[in-house]
């Protein structure tokens, strides 16, 4: 007979057992003793209702749970079924049974109201503009609330006011929800909520939201976002779902639905966009103009045409010309066209009249400056609107940070749909134009910094190098020279043909453009000699093909010095990374830093070249030699011309000065635009009456100064 231990105290009677099948094993266990033998007690099944196995909880412990006197403590994970994943998240754990839920005879509880379940909110209106958070925001809360099983709790809420097709690194940051008094604490945005998630420490075991869309807009980051509070251990609920709180509950086709309806949402909204795009196609093309009129013009209302819109008082708009501010339009362009000053000078010339040209008034309350600004100035020139157009999609106001949108994007009316307050020549030629006006600028800020005036800088370029050629002062006589830097340019292709340093007095050069303006713009044989020029062009041979190779030579010249940077700038950011000894450091850094500028500073030389090549490419289409016809004849003495006046006349003729070192010749080149012809004549008729400084003597050859200047 095997002795064994016999519990001393009274037994107790399995929770999970019924009283006829307790009694059933007390009557066997006696009857087993009396005849000497020692069995086991039949075990009962002492699984816990949610799927938990008690085997390894201490008794004390086992008599607590069994009379519910500990709720809080997580249960052991439970076996899952095949079709689960270990990753698939549940709340049960955060729900033990109550002591005082119904049970089956011998079995689990058929159904347990489960202690409380913590649970964070999820919330989202799409525009600050389209929607009322006030109203949108509490209706989303109070159904989800209405779709909590018993037991669950909200705690925390998390909501913005934002576009669910924004990327998930943008979402959360945006600051519009403070615009409005919601009625609802607010615990973060949809950042705050994944940080808390991913943290230990977090409060919530589930996440609801009133619809799946009110995640996200597109599919991706919605099922991103479901996928990382599943890594945490999170569920995510919709209210128009059904929620799953058994373990073993089949989730194929509740997956499949959800899958479906983010689908859905995203179709539904590229269909909306694609809908909307096409109509603000089709009322730009009508001449409807949206958004506040440009200045110079104003709305003229139109009733709308859909009767219930009528009758509220909505209107559609048309542009027609302000009569005290589309003048002012006009002269912006002249000065830009005509004089080529930049959006500062502009500005300085209108604020010099603010009764003539009055600033404009900006679509924000309180943002008026009450004055022009040179970006005031930009957005006039950049709006093809004056030209009679309506143009539709210039900015990407919605997303992309409001930036301008490429030329190939825009909506434009098959036809003029209001009056233009310019032409659309003057508009081709005032933009785009920064590369054009950029010496000007440079020109302009250093004649007002330095004592010395140079007449012809920003005019004056080097042939063999494409560089303009800066001015000096030597011994009372004024030069130009072009001296590139060894360190700079050593590499390039023209510097070993380039002298050390090329050298041109202002007077032969003055004398020069002197007469060419004399004879050949404003003389009485301007045609004729105009017309010589073209047929000895168009009798030129053909740009052989040896031109065409050098051209591709230098762009693949310069993408090759473009991935030479971008490996300087790996081994820069390579070397600040590495904790090597500081002075070594800095002088590596040193190092690639002047081989980082002289790279630069060839693929420059580079560009210059391919522009230089494409320059003396004889065109197609040599031009309308009738324009100058536009431009009256004049018998005028250049040199008694203000320096001034001058530089206007420069400006408004686009004049290039090319400068060969090797044979010292010169050739000039001036452009006649046919949207400024009329700008041209007003400028030509002021030199005329022009009363300038006494002339210069014009030296034929003026005498060498030192060897490295040579002789003009």
């Amino acid at each position: 007979m095997v002795v064994g231990h016999r519990p001393t105290g009274p037994r107790r009677r399995c929770p999970h057992m019924s009283a006829g099948s307790a009694a059933q094993g007390d009557r066997s266990v006696r009857r087993d003793r009396r005849r000497g033998r020692r069995c086991a007690v039949p075990a009962p099944d002492r699984r816990h209702p949610s799927g938990s196995a008690l085997a390894d909880v201490p008794r004390r412990e086992r008599s607590r749970r069994d009379h519910g006197m500990t709720a809080n403590r997580l249960l052991p994970a439970p076996e899952r079924p095949d079709h689960m994943s270990e990753e698939t998240p549940s709340v049960l754990a955060f729900a033990p049974p109550a002591p005082d839920a119904p049970r089956s005879a011998g079995g689990p509880p058929s159904k347990m109201p489960l202690n409380p379940v913590p649970v964070a909110w999820l919330g989202r209106t799409s525009t600050e503009d389209a929607q009322d958070p006030t109203l949108s925001l509490p209706r989303q809360l109070r159904n989800a609330r209405a779709a909590l099983p018993p037991g669950w709790v909200i705690v925390a809420h998390f909501y913005d006011v934002e576009s669910g097709r924004k990327d998930l690194d943008a979402r959360g940051r945006s600051r519009a929800h403070e615009r409005f008094a919601v009625p609802i604490p607010r615990d973060g945005g949809i950042a705050d909520l994944l940080s808390e998630a991913h943290s230990p420490g977090r409060r919530f075991a589930a996440v609801i939201c009133e619809s799946i869309e009110r995640v996200a807009r597109r599919t991706y980051f919605g099922t991103k976002i479901e996928y990382e509070l599943e890594q945490s251990g999170v569920v995510l609920c919709a209210a128009d779902e059904p929620i799953l709180t058994d373990r073993r509950a089949k989730r194929a086709t509740p997956t499949l639905t959800r899958r479906v309806k983010q689908a859905v949402a995203e179709w539904y909204v590229l269909q909306m966009l694609e809908l909307s795009w096409d109509g603000f196609v089709e009322h730009t093309q009508q001449g409807w103009n949206v958004g506040k009129p440009p200045y110079g013009y104003l709305a003229e209302r139109v009733p709308h045409p859909v009767p219930v819109k009528r009758e509220q008082g909505l209107c559609k708009h048309r542009l027609r010309p302000d009569p005290l501010r589309g003048p002012v339009v006009a002269e912006i362009f002249r000065l830009r066209v005509l004089r080529r000053l930049s959006y500062a000078r502009i500005a300085d010339e209108l604020n010099a009249d603010p009764a003539g040209y009055p600033p404009p008034e900006p679509t924000r309350g309180g943002a008026a400056k009450g004055r022009w600004t040179a970006s005031s100035v930009r957005t006039v020139l950049d709006n093809p609107k004056y030209t009679g157009y309506q143009v539709w999609n210039r900015r990407a106001r919605k997303k992309n940070g409001n930036r301008s949108n490429p030329v190939s994007e825009w909506v434009w009316s098959p036809a003029p749909t209001h009056e233009p307050l310019v032409s659309r020549q003057l508009f081709d030629a005032a933009w785009p134009s920064e590369a054009a006006h950029s010496a000007v600028r440079k020109e302009r800020a250093a004649r007002d910094t330095v004592q010395r005036f140079y007449v012809l800088r920003s005019y004056l370029l080097c042939v063999l190098c494409g560089h303009r050629m800066h001015g000096k002062e030597s011994k009372g006589r004024t030069y130009y020279s072009c001296q590139p830097k060894r360190q700079q340019s050593q590499d390039a292709d023209w510097y070993a043909s380039h002298a050390r340093a090329i050298w041109i007095g202002e007077r032969p050069l003055l004398e020069a453009v002197h007469d060419f303006f004399e004879n050949r713009v404003f003389g009485p044989d301007r045609h004729a000699l105009l017309a010589a020029d073209l047929a000895a062009a168009a009798s030129a041979p053909e740009p052989d093909a040896g031109r065409e190779d050098e051209i591709e030579r230098l762009r693949r010249r310069a993408e090759a010095l473009d991935r030479r940077k971008e490996r300087l700038l790996d081994r820069i950011t390579s070397a600040d990374e590495d904790g090597d000894d500081p002075q070594t450091a800095a002088e590596f850094r040193k190092g690639l830093r002047k081989r980082f500028d002289a790279t630069e500073h060839e693929r420059q030389d580079v560009l210059a070249r391919i522009d230089a090549y494409r320059e003396e490419t004889v065109p197609d289409d040599a031009g309308d030699p009738s324009l100058l016809e536009a431009v009256p004849q004049l018998s005028v003495r250049f040199s008694r011309l203000p320096d001034a006046l001058k530089r206007e006349i420069f400006d408004a003729f686009r004049l290039r000065v090319h400068y060969d070192g090797r044979d010292r010749t010169v050739r000039l080149e001036v452009t006649v635009v046919a949207a400024v012809a009329a700008g041209l004549a007003k400028i030509a008729t002021r030199a005329a009456t022009a009363v300038g400084a006494a002339d210069q003597p014009l030296w034929k050859c003026p005498r060498q100064d030192s060897n490295l200047r040579p002789s003009a």
